[in-house]
């Protein structure tokens, strides 16, 4: 007889899993499907988030880092430092470490939640009993066929790397996300197509061990999803202080694995170029993960782009059935699914669930970070909306100068009317703690004054966050 369960999720990955617990804890009876086997393979919860993607990405950045400042920081606080090296392998084994912690971190809140975990590949299989009201799904798994039954399914099936056509990663040589975190050693020349959120995040990553780092972007802007002077700070710092190599408006042509690396011809300005390189990740986006969901069976409507289509509260034109995070419309970001989840899971439960899409934080994990959350300057400018603008720096900051890093600055923007906090955007080596306060302000709908009149810790970095504030109405106190 088949297993039946009040509820679904299709996906263990950030979005699929807090689901599942939130579901769980709302007194449902919960199971969750995920196929994922990691390099030993045993069964892993997390999906590509913790185990090929924001964890494991996370973990070599800190390494790296630690590392270009035992070579260049140390000695401005007196420290010298001979002989430094680093052990790639024993990097990559940390890295692997974290992995398996917070992989089996979740296991353990399945348990501790009642969470069934189904392990295999889950294809909708129409609708079940009870008139209709309920879903078949079937899951695959180690040569075994298994029919299971729910009255609500969350679908958090997730994304996966795009990749070129033309192009074929085989994850040694040509890599995506998943062969760029687990190099063996480091490239002499690393190639990277893409110069966007994850190309930058993995090219610092290696520049910082050794390598030279040349990145082909298609688009002629950078980062044009950040505001303008966030941009352009962080292509002056990135280009000119740190060596990469960044080459905007590239349109790329043949790529040829030789036995001593690869070639990738591109086009530049009209000009033929070529670029060689021991090792090249390609970083072009993602795209939603619906293979075998079986969702032309199901009727389920996905749109132009492979997205399943959803209303404002997740919920998609078959009755019951929701899908969230990655596979769904809005930003590919873990958090976002995170909220989703619980917004799903609470309005299963019959309760009132919601997610604020204006309150978003984005943060590129680089050194320095960036990050940020609501509108940019040149969005407020396209539509029409008159606006007032704080910014300050970092290097007229205490703690900052103490940390020996005062790159970057806050920058707020306010409501010209209203005085309402429209979008906060941060350059700083931990914007993505600091965006944090931005975020709860821009939920109550504070305003500017707001934060100008809240005490802020002496010395803090916070204090930034309190003069870019205080400079909307043109009173910064320390400029």
């Amino acid at each position: 007889m088949a297993q039946s369960f009040d509820v679904i999720v299709i996906g263990a990955g950030p979005a699929g899993y807090i689901s599942a617990i939130r579901a769980a804890q709302l007194g449902q009876k919960v199971a969750c499907i995920e196929s994922w086997k990691a390099p030993s393979g045993k069964g892993a919860l997390g999906g590509t988030c913790l185990n090929v993607g924001c964890i494991p990405s996370k973990a070599l950045l800190e390494s790296s880092e630690q590392y270009e400042h035992v070579l260049h920081g140390l000695k401005d606080h007196g420290v010298a430092v001979t002989g430094a090296t680093m052990d790639v392998a024993k990097m990559i084994a940390r890295k692997d470490s974290i992995v398996t912690k917070m992989t089996g971190g979740i296991e353990y809140l399945f348990r501790k939640n009642k969470i069934t975990w189904l392990k295999g590949h889950a294809k909708l299989a129409g609708p079940g009993g009870d008139a209709g009201s309920r879903w078949n799904i079937e899951v695959t798994g180690d040569g075994s066929v298994e029919l299971v039954d729910a009255r609500s399914v969350v679908i958090a099936t997730g994304s996966k790397a795009r990749h070129l056509p033309g192009i074929a990663v085989d994850n040694e040589s040509i890599c995506d996300n998943i062969g760029a975190l687990a190099f063996k050693d480091v490239p002499k020349r690393l190639g990277v197509i893409g110069a966007g959120v994850i190309g930058l995040e993995l090219g610092s990553v290696w520049r910082r061990l050794g390598a030279e780092v040349t990145m082909l972007e298609a688009l002629p802007s950078f980062l044009a999803a950040a505001d303008e002077s966030v941009a352009k700070e962080a292509w002056k710092i990135f280009t000119k202080e740190q060596g990469l190599d960044i080459h905007l408006g590239a349109k790329i042509g043949k790529v040829t694995q030789g036995k001593k690396g690869v070639t990738v011809e591109y086009e530049l300005n009209g000009a033929a170029n070529k670029m060689e390189c021991d090792k090249l990740i390609v970083s072009v986006g993602r795209q939603p993960n619906t293979d075998g969901l079986g969702a032309e069976v199901a009727g389920l409507k996905l749109d132009a782009r492979g997205f399943i289509e959803v209303d404002a509260h997740c919920r998609t034109n078959l009755q019951n059935v929701y899908a969230i995070g990655d596979v769904v419309r809005g930003p590919m970001l873990a958090h976002k699914g995170e909220e989703e989840g619980v917004m799903v899971a609470e309005l299963i439960a019959g309760q009132k669930g919601h997610v604020n899409y204006d309150a978003i934080p984005w943060v590129i994990y680089t050194s320095p970070e960036i990050a940020w959350v609501g509108k940019t300057e040149q969005a407020l400018k396209a539509e029409g909306i008159a606006y007032a603008v704080g910014q300050f720096p970092f290097a007229a900051n205490g703690r900052a100068l103490g940390h020996g890093d005062a790159r970057g600055f806050v920058k707020m923007l306010a409501d010209a009317k209203t005085d309402e906090i429209l979008g906060v955007h941060i350059v700083n080596t931990h914007a993505s703690e600091l965006i944090a306060e931005a975020v709860v302000a821009m939920e109550f709908k504070a305003s500017s004054e707001d934060i100008a009149r809240i005490v802020h810790a002496h010395p803090s970095l916070s204090e930034v966050m309190h003069e870019a504030a205080l400079a909307v109405s043109k009173r910064a106190l320390n400029m």
